[in-house]
């Protein structure tokens, strides 16, 4: 079966989410999406909300193929709303995160869907406080989502991002060493590998562990989100070790709006034929 090529919307993150930006993502010959769960972009909390998606989905023939967990309580005019942490260590904050998470498993119910990519605490760029990091609550917080998402039928795939507790080292520790469910995997998020060293590293850090991705491009210092081969990755250098690897889930770009959402969608489609190419899929689809 060959992969599933897929586009995060992440890229509309700064409206609410509707039809017509999965007929976008669909004409531009993609198979699945990651919904974003914000609730001024995707209102997880809202049946009505759900059911439509379903409904955009079945018109669009894409497959939800993953949930990013909430990071923020709002995205509106550029302006980030209340963060939520997984590793907070005030408790009834900490319990507030998970409320959420808990809601967003709760649309599996209508609208299979394989992973949740969570984030353990909160990125560095953010400046999160003293105990936005707590490597004790996130443990507790796992331990709630394991059977949360066992229950909903839902992988959860923690996201290389950076912070401490994030580290590709840190997660395969993490996972190795203090969880024994299978449940969980690592979300290989290329774009901040290369923020925090070398992506092949990264890779070949997290063998056997990566249960799908994302993709997205920068220059090493700043966490742009742009398309693939605008920035300083060698994707042919990444795709190669994700092959050597055995990787073989879902290939999904989280990219940015840095220009309209179309021409960032035409630039990320030249970029899906060039991951096909390196993948061996042309050559595959004309021997078939």
């Amino acid at each position: 079966m060959p992969p599933l090529f897929g586009v995060s919307t992440h890229l509309f993150h700064g409206e609410r989410l509707d039809r017509e930006h999965l007929v976008e993502v669909a004409a531009h010959g993609f198979d699945a999406v990651e919904v974003f769960a914000t609730r001024t972009h995707f209102d997880y909390h809202d049946p009505a909300a759900v059911a439509a998606l379903a409904e955009w989905l079945d018109d669009t023939r894409l497959t939800l193929h993953s949930m990013h967990a909430p990071v923020t309580a709002g995205f509106v005019n550029g302006v980030w709303g209340d963060t939520y942490s997984t590793a907070i260590a005030d408790e009834a904050r900490r319990e507030r995160t998970v409320a959420e998470i808990r809601q967003v498993l709760e649309v599996a119910k209508v609208i299979p869907y394989s992973h949740l990519v969570v984030h353990l605490g909160v990125p560095l760029v953010q400046r999160p406080a003293a105990n936005d990091n707590h490597v004790n609550a996130a443990r507790r917080t796992l331990e709630t989502l394991e059977s949360l998402a066992a229950a909903a039928g839902v992988a959860v795939a923690l996201e290389v991002i950076p912070n401490p507790l994030s580290t590709p080292e840190t997660l395969v520790s993490l996972l190795e060493d203090a969880l024994e469910s299978r449940a969980f995997g690592i979300c290989l998020d290329v774009g901040h590998a290369f923020l925090m060293g070398d992506v092949v590293d990264a890779v070949e850090t997290c063998s056997g562990h990566i249960t799908t991705t994302h993709l997205h491009d920068n220059d090493g210092r700043d966490d742009a989100h742009l398309v693939p081969w605008s920035g300083g990755i060698d994707w042919e250098a990444a795709v190669l070790a994700l092959q050597k690897v055995g990787y073989d889930g879902a290939w999904i770009f989280e990219v940015a709006a840095t220009a309209p959402p179309p021409t960032v969608l035409e630039r990320t489609a030249r970029a899906k034929a060039r991951l096909e190419r390196l993948l061996g899929l042309n050559d595959e689809m004309l021997n078939s």
